[in-house]
C-alpha cells in the first residue's frame, strides 16, 4: 500500500466500486428474501453511467490539465461524494427493516 497520487486514485475507484457492489448485495438479499424479485437493483447500471463515467472522463483528461491538479481535486471530490452516497444509501438500507 503506497500514499502516491496514483495509488489514492485506484483506492477510491476501488472504493467506489465496493460499496456499489455491498449496496448491491443488500437490496438484491432484501428483494429475495421478500420473495419478489424487483428490478429496481438494475438502476447500477445507470449509476456506473452517471457516476463511474465522468469519473473515469475526468482522469483522462487529466494530461491535457494545464495546472496538473484541478482535475485531480475534482476526481476526488466527486469520488467522496459517489462514496457518500453510497454510505447513505447503505445506512438508509438498514434503517428500512
Amino acid at each position: 500500500m503506497t500514499f502516491t497520487l496514483a495509488a489514492w486514485v485506484t483506492y477510491t475507484m476501488w472504493a467506489v466500486f465496493a460499496l456499489m457492489i455491498i449496496d448491491f448485495v443488500i437490496a438484491f438479499s432484501k428483494s429475495f428474501w421478500k420473495g419478489s424479485f424487483d428490478t429496481t437493483f438494475l438502476g447500477y447500471l445507470k449509476d456506473i453511467l452517471y457516476y463511474v463515467l465522468p469519473l473515469n472522463f475526468l482522469l483522462s483528461m487529466v494530461s491535457i490539465d494545464p495546472t496538473g491538479y484541478t482535475l485531480i481535486v475534482l476526481f476526488f471530490i466527486g469520488g467522496a461524494s459517489v462514496i457518500y452516497k453510497y454510505v447513505m444509501d447503505i445506512i438508509g438500507r438498514f434503517r428500512a427493516q
